[in-house]
C-alpha cells in the first residue's frame, strides 16, 4: 500500500491496471445497490421494518376501514378488498374488476407503475391470507411485479413487539398507474375446459365437502367438482389454517400427499376465485409453477353452465 503523499515508483506507462472482469462485477455491484431490490413473493416482518422509508414503497393495507384506523404498518394505505372484484354482467359474482377502472383505483392509492407494494392483512386465517393473495395476483395479472405479501400479516408483525403501529388514516397522494394486462392470467371457461381436455389438472381448493359434492354454492349450482379434479384444500397450505405460509419443504409433502405434481398444466378454482388465489399463489410464485393458472370465474361459472362437465363424487339429492 502506497502512504499518503507518496507517488508509486512505477512509471505511468507501468501502472497496475484493473482487470476487466473486475471492472464489470464492480459496475454491475454498483448498478445493483442504486436500483430497487427485486421483489419476493413473501416478506417479513424484520425486512418490512427495514424498508418501511424506502421512496417507492407502498405498504397496502387490506383491513377494514374501522380496523386499519385503529393499528396498521406505519405509513400503510387503506383499501377495501371488495374494491377489487365486482359481478360480471352475465351475473358471476366476484370476478376481477375491469382494468380501466382498477388503473385509476390503483393510482389513487398513490401506486404507480414504479412502486413496490407490499400487501398486508390481519392474518387471522387461511382466509385471510386469500385476500392478499387474490390481490397479489390482480397486480401480476395488470403487470405489475413489484409485489410481495407479508408472511403472517399484521398479527405477526405486532407480535415482535418490537415494531411501531400507527393508527388514523393515511391519506395517499395520487399517482398515475397502466396496466399491461396478461390475458394468460384470466382463463374463461372456453379456454380451462379446453386445458382440461388436453391433460391439464384441475386443482379443486374448496373445502372436502364441495369436491365430493356433499355440498354446492348456490340454489342454480351444480354440486360436484371440475372433470378429475384432484383436491387440494387451500388452508392446507398455511400452519394451523393460520396467517403463516408452510414451509418449502412442508408445501412440497402437503402436494406430494395430495397427489398434485409440482410442474405442469394446472387450473387452480374454488367457487369465486378467492380461496383458489392462494392455492396459486403457492404453486405458481413459491414452488415455481410457470404453467399454474386461476380461474377467475370458477365454480360459481361453470357450475352455472348446463354445457360444462361437472363430477359429483358423491350422489346426493338436492
Amino acid at each position: 500500500m502506497v502512504p499518503l503523499g507518496v507517488s508509486s515508483s512505477l512509471p505511468p506507462t507501468q501502472k497496475k491496471k484493473t482487470p476487466m472482469k473486475i471492472r464489470l462485477l464492480t459496475g454491475l455491484l454498483l448498478a445493483f445497490t442504486l436500483t430497487p431490490l427485486f421483489a419476493t413473493p413473501l416478506v417479513d416482518a424484520e425486512w418490512l421494518n427495514a424498508h418501511l422509508k424506502d421512496e417507492n414503497l407502498v405498504v397496502l393495507d387490506l383491513q377494514d376501514r374501522n380496523s386499519y384506523q385503529r393499528y396498521h404498518v406505519p405509513g400503510a394505505v387503506n383499501s377495501n378488498y371488495g374494491d377489487w372484484r365486482q359481478t360480471s354482467p352475465k351475473g358471476t359474482p366476484q370476478l376481477m374488476t375491469p382494468p380501466a377502472r382498477l388503473e385509476q383505483l390503483i393510482g389513487s392509492l398513490g401506486i404507480d407503475n414504479d412502486s413496490q407494494v407490499v400487501l398486508v392483512v390481519m392474518g387471522s386465517g387461511a382466509g385471510d391470507m386469500a385476500s392478499a393473495t387474490r390481490i397479489y395476483w390482480t397486480f401480476k395479472a395488470l403487470g405489475h411485479d413489484q409485489v410481495s405479501i407479508l408472511d403472517g400479516g399484521l398479527i405477526n408483525y405486532a407480535n415482535k413487539r418490537v415494531y411501531p403501529l400507527q393508527k388514523g388514516l393515511n391519506q395517499p397522494k395520487p399517482k398515475a398507474f397502466k396496466a399491461k394486462l396478461r390475458t394468460a392470467f384470466r382463463p374463461d371457461s372456453q379456454t380451462v375446459k379446453a386445458a382440461l381436455e388436453n391433460g391439464a389438472l384441475a386443482v379443486d381448493n374448496r373445502s372436502r365437502a364441495e369436491y365430493l359434492g356433499i355440498y354446492r354454492g348456490g340454489d342454480k349450482e351444480r354440486p360436484g367438482s371440475l372433470p378429475q379434479a384432484v383436491h387440494l384444500a387451500y388452508d392446507w397450505l398455511t400452519v394451523n389454517g393460520g396467517g403463516q405460509f408452510q414451509s418449502l419443504d412442508n408445501l412440497k409433502k402437503i402436494y406430494a400427499a395430495a397427489g398434485v405434481p409440482l410442474q405442469g398444466k394446472q387450473i387452480n378454482y374454488c367457487h369465486t376465485g378467492h380461496r383458489a388465489a392462494l392455492g396459486w399463489f403457492v404453486s405458481h410464485e413459491l414452488l415455481g409453477n410457470e404453467e399454474a393458472q386461476l380461474y377467475d370465474g370458477s365454480t360459481a361459472e361453470w357450475a352455472k353452465d348446463a354445457n360444462l362437465p361437472m363430477e359429483q363424487k358423491v350422489q346426493l339429492e338436492f
